[in-house]
């Protein structure tokens, strides 16, 4: 079992704080074993079995668990009226008005409570109005390619592994499984899940076969940009008529189900935000051969999207650049400013132009902040006016 050393920290950082910890992210990105780790160093740390009372709500024996009373009760007949208790909610959106149990379990003093859902729906509505400013959320994401690494041997060979980071997925249990065909088998498992239980059972889709028509498009498309219109317009003239307004409505699903990040973009001369364009990345690349077989990708593309996923792990609020008619693939807005991001497979050719072009929209920025070039060439860091350029797999375990 993978350590995620970073979501543990967070976790304890926030323990016995006034605050509900709400863990989002993707079906099977590793939110029910993050409980079970963080459980295991409560206990080391003094804490006794009786203090946790965790209930994963997807299970079985829950089914009848349907409404907040129920749920309200199913814990407050274990609760230690001396101690302070530890309550583990998993996939706490199966029941219904389930925040008005979270809210009631956190206003009694003896109670930390944390929560996690597959779905960004988890936040908004009633549950923002009833619990804000009472929450904390740590966004989880499949593992990193430096926890990915920590499954292999030290000398192994990182480009390789590289490979099979991106073909065989980021979902923590892929590691579990050796065959190309079983992961298959399981990636297939967690997209069916998503699309039927998270998606069309929850927003009423009766066209499934649309839904997933959008999807494909979208995975078949990372690091282009997209607005709804032109899948629309894509999807009509492939003989699958359907408005803009059924693609929008498709987009929202997808990305509050975590499939998908939908990124804007960002004028970095006019420091505005843009409404038009965007680009959508998917939180794991597995699912992208998973779901298209073994179509061609764009390397480069594929590696923008392990760039973007790295750079919310790191807690940046991220999006595309523009200036002027140049395109910056990242900017990267953190607690120290603003980071500026240039992606590209290789930049070695005979004539140095594909240098000269991944660098012109980064020398076209005049202010002063952070400029870097990822690309997966080895040597040393260069600086090319103060641009510097790194390879990009020691960037990601760094």
């Amino acid at each position: 079992m993978i350590e995620r050393k970073e979501y543990l920290e967070n976790l304890f950082s926030f323990r016995d704080k006034q605050l509900i910890k709400v863990i989002t992210g993707i079906r099977r990105c590793g939110k029910s074993t993050l409980f079970e780790l963080y459980q295991e160093q409560l206990l080391k740390n003094g804490v006794v079995p009786e203090q946790i009372i965790a209930y994963n709500l997807e299970a079985g024996e829950y089914a009848d668990i349907e409404d907040s009373k129920a749920l309200f009760q199913l814990v407050a007949d274990r609760l230690l009226p001396d101690k302070m208790n530890y309550i583990f909610l998993d996939e706490v959106q199966r029941v219904s008005d389930f925040q008005k149990a979270v809210d009631a379990l956190f206003i009694k003093k003896n109670c930390d409570v944390y929560i996690t859902g597959s779905n960004a729906h988890l936040l908004s509505g009633e549950l923002a109005t009833l619990l804000s400013g009472r929450y904390v959320e740590i966004k989880m994401l499949p593992l990193s390619f430096k926890e990915f690494l920590s499954a292999y041997p030290a000398d192994g060979n990182i480009d390789r592994l590289y490979q099979s980071y991106i073909h065989n997925s980021s979902f923590p249990y892929a590691l579990e499984l050796k065959r190309p065909k079983e992961i298959r088998q399981y990636l297939e498992g967690i997209y069916d899940s998503i699309v039927l239980k998270d998606i069309v059972a929850r927003r009423g889709i009766s066209d499934v076969e649309m839904l997933k028509s959008v999807t494909r498009f979208l995975f078949d498309n990372i690091g282009n940009l997209c607005s709804t219109k032109k899948i629309a317009d894509t999807m009509t003239s492939a003989g699958r008529k359907i408005t803009v307004h059924t693609v929008e409505k498709y987009l929202d699903a997808l990305t509050e189900s975590f499939v998908f990040y939908r990124v804007g973009r960002y004028d970095i001369k006019g420091k505005q935000y843009l409404k038009t364009g965007a680009k959508y990345y998917a939180a794991d690349i597995g699912l992208r051969y998973s779901v298209l077989g073994n179509k061609k990708a764009d390397d480069g593309h594929i590696l923008e999207n392990i760039v973007y996923l790295e750079l919310l792990r790191r807690g940046y609020e991220v999006y595309i650049g523009k200036v002027d008619s140049a395109e910056v693939d990242f900017i990267a807005i953190g607690d120290e400013g603003e980071e500026y991001y240039q992606v590209a497979y290789t930049v070695i050719d005979a004539d140095g132009k594909t240098l000269e072009r991944e660098l012109a929209p980064l020398d076209a920025i005049r202010d002063h902040n952070p400029k870097y070039l990822l690309t997966m060439d080895y040597g040393p860091m260069i600086s090319h006016n103060g641009i510097k350029q790194i390879n990009v797999l020691d960037w990601l375990t760094r």
